[in-house]
């Protein structure tokens, strides 16, 4: 089966077909020719995801699905939360969303936190919803270079390295996308009219 994966982050499409496996054919949005810069104005990532998956679904009526993710920081009141590919900026890198985090998180001693991902999947006409969460903790200095995102200064809970330091063989079993992939494609396996 052919999936369109509603993204423009080439870091999470590698990460997802990585996941995914060959089970299904993931088709990015440049292949079906889509070169929009989907929107992204809901408030919760729920309704991020949705929308993103209804643009493209509504323009190139295929099979697909988006995601949205979230670092949610307790001490931070759940920031950067549906804001976290945007915390520094509109046009911020990685690197500044990190800093800023770092810069937030001074002197506070709760340093737990929260990695949420959403995905809408629509497929034969009807919309449904995956969610993967994983608990950690915030460190105050980078560890790390593969993985992207926050990934150099998040470690989950039950390991020592953060997901920038165990390399993407483990964190694409462990992280919140890597739980909301295999909801949605235990989903796919089990639905039998698909």
């Amino acid at each position: 089966m052919d999936l369109v994966f509603a993204t423009n982050n080439k870091h999470k499409l590698e990460e997802i077909t990585h996941i995914i496996g060959n089970q299904y054919h993931i088709i990015s949005l440049h292949e079906i020719g889509c070169f929009d810069e989907i929107p992204e104005t809901e408030e919760t990532l729920e309704g991020n995801a949705l929308l993103k998956a209804r643009y493209v679904h509504s323009r190139f009526h295929c099979h697909c699905f988006a995601d949205d993710t979230g670092l949610e920081i307790e001490a931070l009141n759940g920031e950067p939360g549906v804001y976290s590919a945007r915390y520094a900026g509109e046009q911020c890198s990685f690197e500044d969303n990190i800093v800023k985090v770092l810069q937030k998180m001074e002197g506070k001693t709760n340093r737990k936190a929260l990695f949420r991902t959403v995905i809408a999947l629509i497929i034969h006409e009807k919309e449904f919803l995956f969610e993967g969460s994983i608990k950690g903790t915030i460190i105050e200095n980078k560890k790390g270079i593969s993985g992207f995102g926050y990934d150099p200064i998040f470690i989950p809970v039950g390991y020592s390295e953060t997901f920038a330091e165990m390399g993407n063989d483990l964190k694409n079993q462990i992280s919140h996308r890597a739980l909301a992939t295999q909801k949605l494609t235990q989903f796919l396996q089990s639905a039998i009219s698909y």
